[in-house]
């Protein structure tokens, strides 16, 4: 009796608090936004380890939602969320300006990123700005970014990982979703880990983001990975690709 009693007293809490733990069902139209075969080969052989389908399920990435992919990399999950939102969506590829200085030296042109993209997908668009200053042309579902967040935290980039948040705040629609994905340092981890390990807290996540005005809706262990345990730097052969990362979903209040 009394372990019934325990066990109904934390179903009450998980409810209480709001978040959702069970995974939601992967659609055939998220299926086919991953087999896309304009998608590149480097990109679909690292399907496996990152679950683009479970990452658009519990996204609620759907068709006719306007999404940002924030600090979108090489586009991983830019082409599949082009797809995945048709028809009648958007998506807006968000470059933050911290990174010019580096594309500069490898030659590319921080001004014109992803131009040859938007012809392969028409209802891609690219936004080129500072972070602190996050602004899309119109009110968005959804802003995503994944193993990116740790990065603002950076000195070399120098910003205000709050102000960010608030920003992304204001560019969302009521009951809009802001979803991070990235690698997770343990708990007992200092405050340099984000640049000596490439991770960041969940903990430390969950207070910013909650601080802006945001509830967490729903976290995910879909990429859990036992043989990770957030003391090695992501890069480090024997765990690169498979680290342990956590999935937080959150919202902005409807009203």
């Amino acid at each position: 009796m009394k372990l019934r009693t325990l066990f109904l007293a934390g179903a009450v809490m998980l409810a209480s608090a709001g978040v959702a733990m069970a995974a939601p069902a992967v659609s055939e139209k998220m299926k086919a936004a991953v087999a896309d075969s304009s998608r590149p080969a480097d990109d679909t052989k690292r399907d496996e380890n990152r679950k683009p389908a479970e990452m658009l399920a519990f996204a609620g990435i759907t068709p006719g939602k306007v999404v940002v992919d924030m600090l979108p990399g090489a586009g991983y999950f830019t082409r599949i969320f082009a797809k995945a939102v048709e028809p009648g969506g958007r998506v807006y590829a968000y470059f933050g300006s911290q990174y010019d200085a580096r594309l500069k030296t490898q030659g590319q042109d921080p001004d014109n990123q992803f131009a040859a993209l938007k012809h392969t997908y028409p209802n891609l668009g690219v936004i080129h700005g500072p972070l602190p200053q996050f602004v899309t042309p119109e009110a968005v579902d959804v802003v995503w970014t994944s193993q990116n967040y740790h990065d603002m935290h950076n000195k070399q980039y120098a910003m205000d990982v709050n102000e960010v948040n608030k920003a992304i705040y204001k560019s969302l629609k009521p009951g809009g979703y802001y979803v991070i994905i990235d690698h997770k340092a343990a708990e007992s981890a200092g405050d340099d880990v984000t640049e000596a390990l490439h991770r960041i807290k969940q903990s430390t996540t969950k207070k910013e983001v909650e601080a802006a005005g945001f509830k967490l809706v729903a976290e995910s262990n879909a990429l859990h990975y036992t043989s990770d345990d957030g003391t090695k730097r992501v890069f480090e052969a024997d765990i690169r690709g498979k680290t342990d990362q956590f999935m937080l979903k959150f919202q902005k209040p409807r009203h």
